[in-house]
């Protein structure tokens, strides 16, 4: 240790310019050519790139020290210098034993939830986040800001590699840079809080399922009795009820977790016209509910009529495989024309696509939808068909559900505050940390047997449009 300070001491002082190297070089060839040229590539693979491209070019391209030096637009004794540095690394290195990170041979994984108005115009985020690289450099750089030299021997990656991929998943805005350390952008909710979550979303999961399932439940015999058909009469009640059951669920927590949502939501600008933000979950071994995804064509557009047509997609006994991941904005357009009696003026490419889908049917006078179709956002030229002893019902009923929602929403953003670092923004609203997802409802609606799956359900339960 002490000759290496000396060395280094006597390096640093000396004038670069006058350094004399070429003396030392032909011993030093020796010592390269004679060494395992697989260890010699290995150390190549984990030195910075200042010293790894002199170290190519002298070595394996076999330019002089003046021929690097005007290919790199560097002074000949800055060459030299680091040549020299780059040369001791080396052999330090060979020299020791390199221990990869558990993340070399055992990748983690983590799973992600999207907010956003708009994607990139490449697909970000998800074009990103599905790769497992990534993957497991947001986890190793989370709260723990490590160089590119450590992230690459962590991953066990060669570092021209891991550079350009670091400096990718920064422009990105999913990493920061601080000095010449990298640290992950968004939050990653932990295992533990998870798990905590978990437990809170458990406890509710049965009382909060019952209620929804007696507030549907009533306020269809309420619009039945006043002669409302609020969801159609293109499908079935116990159809119905898939759709409806999730409908209601998201409008309540939306409304006890929004408030009145008079408050826009800014999402964070990105590179590419997007915005979007994340926020990752660390796999946390955790019984999953079932999945239920929310597709669909909602948006307007300044050369095409606006539309509102959506679907919930169940990754349960296949049922999402039985319709189209997405409607062109001109299938869903079709499906709006449908509904309002206008199919003859639509295109037969249209009309037979949703034939094909499921979405309509001829009724042999012409085309009619199968799913449910709404008249309006507001529900409140049904409800003032009711009687008062309906309305209070409904509305306690309501009133009960939101306050679970909000306990909930509340318990898991105290978990998540205490959970993530602040500077990730643990007051931002990224998307609901609390993971009080639908899947938890729809389960225990089969188990309570208030909705169905058999040979006899629809293939398009819980697709419906608005108009």
């Amino acid at each position: 240790a002490d000759r290496k300070h000396k060395q280094n001491n006597s390096v640093s002082g000396a004038d670069i310019e006058s350094f004399e190297l070429e003396s030392d070089i032909a011993v030093e060839n020796e010592y390269v050519q004679n060494e395992e040229l697989s260890l010699l590539r290995r150390e190549l693979a984990f030195i910075s790139s200042d010293y790894r491209d002199i170290v190519v070019a002298y070595y394996f391209d076999d330019l002089s020290v003046k021929d690097i030096a005007n290919t790199l637009s560097l002074t000949e004794g800055t060459v030299k210098i680091r040549l020299f540095r780059a040369r001791n690394i080396l052999k330090e290195g060979i020299k020791m034993a390199r221990e990869f990170g558990t993340k070399s041979y055992k990748p983690e994984q983590v799973s992600f939830v999207n907010s956003c108005s708009s994607f990139g115009d490449n697909g970000q985020p998800w074009t990103i986040l599905t790769h497992s690289l990534y993957k497991n450099i947001f986890l190793e750089v989370y709260d723990n800001p490590e160089t590119a030299a450590e992230v690459s021997l962590a991953l066990g990656i060669a570092l021209p590699y891991m550079e350009d991929e670091l400096k990718f998943l920064t422009e990105q805005t999913f990493l920061m840079k601080e000095g010449d350390k990298y640290k992950t952008s968004f939050p990653i909710i932990s295992a533990e809080a998870q798990r905590l979550m978990y437990e809170k979303n458990i406890s509710v999961t049965a009382g909060i399922t019952s209620l929804l399932e007696t507030l549907i439940d009533k306020f269809s015999e309420a619009c039945r009795e006043s002669g409302s058909a609020y969801y159609g009469d293109y499908q079935d009640y116990e159809d119905a009820k898939w759709t409806l059951l999730m409908r209601t669920f998201d409008w309540l927590s939306s409304d006890a977790c929004d408030g009145d949502g008079s408050t826009k939501r800014e999402y964070t600008v990105r590179p590419d016209n997007g915005r979007w933000d994340i926020v990752g979950y660390q796999d946390a071994k955790l019984p999953e509910p079932l999945f239920i995804g929310l597709h669909g064509v909602f948006n307007e557009r300044p050369d095409k009529p606006a539309v509102h047509f959506q679907q919930f997609k169940y990754n349960y006994e296949n049922i999402e495989s039985k319709t189209p991941n997405f409607l062109s904005h001109d299938e869903a357009l079709t499906l709006k024309m449908v509904a309002e009696g206008k199919w003859e003026a639509c295109e037969k490419l249209y009309i037979d696509n949703l034939l094909k889908y499921g979405y309509i049917r001829n009724n042999g006078d012409g085309f009619v939808p199968t799913i449910l179709v709404f008249s309006g956002y507001s529900t409140d030229k049904y409800t003032k068909k009711f009687t008062e002893a309906q309305k209070s019902e409904i509305i306690e009923l309501a009133h009960k559900i939101k306050k679970i929602f909000a306990d909930v929403e509340s318990y898991s953003t105290d978990i998540v505050a205490k959970d993530i670092p602040q500077f990730v923004g643990a007051g931002k609203m990224y998307s609901t940390y609390s993971t009080f997802e639908r899947g938890y409802v729809l389960e225990q609606a089969l188990r309570d047997g208030w909705i169905k799956y058999d040979e006899t359900t629809s293939n398009v339960i819980g697709a419906y449009l608005y108009i």
